[in-house]
C-alpha cells in the first residue's frame, strides 16, 4: 500500500476522532485497539519512525530500522509479526536502554533519556496517533508544549502580547510567578494519570497498553529497574501522558485564560469583571513541565497565589514546587523562559512600556563554549570543510530560534566575528608556514556580500544571514491539521477574509 493510501487513512481517522472529540466534551471512546493495530496505522506509524535518525539507535534487544529491513521480508514481516501479537494479546514492552544526556548550560548536571525498542516505539507511535487527536479537544489553547502546530514562539508571543499595551492603557501584569516542579517527569503519578486518560478511553485493551508502558523496565547497568511514577522521557508516547496529566495546571488557571472550545472574549471579561472588583487575575502559559503564571495584582497577591498552587500540586497531582526556584519577578525587572530573556520595557519610539524579548548573554556565552570546543576538538588534519560541515547546522539552529529577540543583530554581528576568528586561528595552526594573506585568498568565498571562510563550494554560514524578524502573535486559534473549520485556520479578525471568498464563490 502507497504512503499517501496510508497517511490518508490516519488523517481521515484522526480529523473524525478529535471532531466527536471536540463535539462532546464528555465522550469516552470504547473502540480504538482495533485503529491502534489495523495494518494502515502501524505501516504509517512506520513511515514516521523510518524519516527519523533515532530509528537507527537500538533498544535492549539491538534491533535497528536498516537490521530490519535486511531481514526476509523485510518490513512487512516485522510489522506484521507486531500486529499478531497485538492482536493475540501477547504483546509486552521489552525494557527501556537508559542514558544519561548532559543538561545544555549545566556542567555535571545530566537528565536520564529511556530509548526504548524499534518495536515498542513503533506500537507507541501507532497508539499516539489514535489518542493525540482524542486528548488535542480538550488542551488548553495557552498550552503549547509537543502539540501539533504550535512551538515555543508561539508560547512567547502569547506572553509578550499579555505585556503589551491596549487602547484602554498599559498591560495590567506587574509580576510572574516562574513556575518550577521538581523532576516533574519523574513524579508523575501513574494511578492519577490513568484515571485522566480514563475520563475519555474505556477500550481495556488500550487502557493496558498505556499502563504496560508506564510499567515497562528500566535497564541501568545491566539491572532492570521498574518504576512506580513518572513517564520514560524518551518515548514517543511520553510527551502526550504528560499534557494530560498536566492539563490540570491550565484548568487552574481556567477563569482567566482561554478554555478549549471557549470564545476567547469570555475569559476577557472574567478576567475584566474580577479586576472591577478588585480581586487578581493569572493568566497561565505552559510548555510542557515549564509554565509562567502572570500576576495582574499586588505581590502579596503573587505570593498568596504561589503557595497555593504549592499545595494544590501536592493534593491534586501529588507533585512539589521548588520554592526556591519558582522566582516571582518584576516584569520590569525580566525573567527567562523557553530560553530567551522576557522584559518590560518602553518602546524607542511611542516610550510606552512593552513586551521585549532578549538573547540572554548565557545563551550566547554557551554556544561560544560549544562552538569552541568542536573547532578546537578537530584533527589539524581534516580539511576546512569537515569544520564547516560540523558548525553550520549549529549556527543555522541558533540564529533561527533567537532571530526575533531584540537587538538580535547585534549579537549575530558580535558571533560572526568571533567565529570567524576561531576558524582562522584553526586554520592557522592547520597552516603554519602561510601568511593570513595566503590563507584568506585560497580559503575566503563570496556569500551574498560578505567574505566567509570556505572549502570549495562548502561556505561557513554567518549568524546575521537571513536577519532578524518579529514573530506574530497566532491567538488561540491555531491549526493542528485536524481542525479544518474555517474559523481555526485565521487569527481573530479574518471574517472579513472569508466572506471576500464566499463572494467570488472561492471557498
Amino acid at each position: 500500500m502507497s504512503d499517501a493510501v496510508n497517511t490518508g487513512f490516519v488523517l481521515d481517522m484522526q480529523r473524525r476522532l478529535y471532531r466527536w472529540s471536540t463535539a462532546d466534551p464528555e465522550k469516552r471512546f470504547a473502540d480504538l485497539f482495533n485503529l491502534v493495530c489495523d495494518r494502515r496505522t502501524l505501516e504509517h506509524a512506520w513511515q514516521r519512525l523510518a524519516r527519523n535518525r533515532g530509528s537507527q539507535t537500538p533498544g535492549t534487544d539491538g534491533i535497528t530500522r536498516r537490521k530490519v529491513e535486511e531481514q526476509p521480508d523485510g518490513v512487512a514481516a516485522f510489522l506484521g509479526a507486531i500486529r499478531d501479537e497485538l492482536r493475540s494479546g501477547t504483546y509486552h514492552p521489552e525494557p527501556v536502554r537508559q542514558r544519561l544526556i548532559p543538561k545544555p548550560g549545566k556542567p555535571g548536571k545530566v537528565r536520564p533519556l529511556g530509548i526504548p525498542t524499534l518495536k515498542d516505539r513503533l506500537v507507541q507511535m501507532s497508539l499516539k496517533l489514535m489518542l493525540e487527536p482524542i486528548f488535542e479537544a480538550d488542551f488548553h489553547p495557552t498550552s503549547y508544549g509537543f502539540r501539533p502546530g504550535r512551538s515555543t514562539h508561539d508560547a512567547l508571543a502569547r506572553i509578550q502580547k499579555r505585556l503589551q499595551p491596549t487602547r484602554y492603557g498599559p498591560s495590567r501584569t506587574r509580576y510572574v510567578i516562574e513556575g518550577d516542579i521538581k523532576g516533574c517527569f519523574d513524579a508523575i503519578d501513574h494511578h492519577v494519570l490513568m484515571e485522566k486518560v480514563r475520563r475519555r478511553i474505556t477500550d481495556r485493551k488500550v487502557l493496558r497498553l498505556v499502563l504496560a508502558f508506564l510499567k515497562a523496565g528500566i535497564m541501568v547497568e545491566g539491572a532492570i529497574r521498574h518504576p512506580v511514577a513518572g513517564t520514560p522521557q524518551g518515548g514517543i508516547v511520553s510527551p502526550l501522558l504528560a499534557n494530560i496529566y498536566l492539563t490540570a495546571i491550565d484548568e487552574r488557571y481556567g477563569r482567566w485564560t482561554p478554555r478549549p472550545r471557549e470564545n476567547p472574549k469570555n475569559s476577557t471579561d472574567r478576567r475584566n469583571t474580577d479586576y472591577r472588583a478588585g480581586r487578581p487575575t493569572f493568566f497561565a502559559v505552559r510548555y510542557a513541565d515549564d509554565f509562567v503564571v502572570l500576576v495582574e495584582g499586588t505581590r502579596d497577591e503573587a505570593e498568596a497565589e504561589r503557595e497555593a498552587l504549592s499545595q494544590f500540586l501536592r493534593q491534586e497531582l501529588r507533585m512539589e514546587l521548588s520554592m526556591e526556584k519558582t522566582k516571582i519577578t518584576d516584569i520590569r525587572e525580566g525573567f527567562d523562559f523557553l530560553g530567551y530573556r522576557m522584559v518590560q520595557a518602553r518602546a524607542i519610539y511611542s516610550g510606552k512600556p512593552v513586551g521585549k524579548l532578549f538573547i540572554p548573554k548565557n545563551k550566547a556565552n554557551d554556544l561560544r563554549h560549544r562552538l569552541k570546543g568542536i573547532v578546537r576538538g578537530m584533527p589539524t588534519g581534516e580539511p576546512l570543510a569537515r569544520v564547516i560541515g560540523k558548525v553550520n547546522p549549529i549556527v543555522t539552529g541558533w540564529r533561527n530560534y533567537y532571530r526575533y529577540a531584540t537587538g538580535a543583530w547585534r549579537t549575530f554581528v558580535a558571533l560572526d566575528w568571533w567565529l570567524e576568528q576561531r576558524v582562522g586561528r584553526w586554520l592557522r595552526a592547520k597552516h603554519k608556514n602561510a601568511s593570513w594573506k595566503q590563507m584568506r585568498r585560497r580559503f575566503k568565498g563570496q556569500r551574498g556580500k560578505r567574505k566567509v571562510w570556505a572549502d570549495g563550494p562548502i561556505q561557513l554560514r554567518p549568524f546575521v544571514e537571513g536577519g532578524t524578524a518579529r514573530y506574530i502573535d497566532r491567538g488561540t486559534r491555531i491549526s493542528n491539521g485536524w481542525n479544518t473549520d474555517e474559523s481555526t485556520w485565521f487569527p481573530p479578525g479574518a471574517d472579513g477574509f472569508w466572506k471576500a471568498l464566499r463572494a467570488l464563490n472561492i471557498h
